[in-house]
């Protein structure tokens, strides 16, 4: 278990503090809704959460196989939807890898990548693309 405990500071913004380490991080509104966007909004942070977990997973299993992961970068866009309701319609993440893996590597990360804590508590209407660049310029798409 975990506590995060949330200030509301008005005028849209909040400040979260994770119980265990003290970290901080604000949040506003977006510009759409009615904020200025000076910080992360609420869905911004399940994008970041969604991104860096997968990152967290496959870091875990990459270790676990000696496999060296130090420079993966990951990008996630996220697109909000507007009906019914508004929500996270879509999240395209981007996986560029920093190394050549045989295929057998290549797949195991893949599965570790989609067995997310975060991917897996997504409503199932949130639609998550994944493709994974390798140095050598292949793609290999997912969802």
């Amino acid at each position: 278990m975990v506590k995060i405990d949330i200030d509301y500071l008005g005028n849209l913004h909040c400040r979260l503090r994770h119980g265990p380490s003290g970290a901080e991080i604000a949040t506003d509104a977006p510009k759409d809704n009615q904020g200025k966007g000076e910080a992360f909004s609420p869905t911004d942070l399940v994008a970041a959460a969604l991104g860096s977990c997968m990152a967290t997973v496959m870091g875990i299993v990459a270790q676990r196989h000696k496999i060296d992961l130090a420079g993966m970068k990951i990008e996630v866009v996220k697109e909000m939807a507007q009906a019914p309701a508004r929500r996270i319609g879509r999240l395209t993440v981007t996986i560029a890898m920093p190394g050549d893996l045989p295929p057998d590597r290549r797949d195991m990360l893949k599965r570790a990548e989609e067995s997310c804590p975060v991917y897996k508590s997504l409503a199932p209407e949130t639609l998550v693309e994944t493709s994974f660049h390798w140095p050598e310029g292949e793609r290999v798409t997912g969802t």
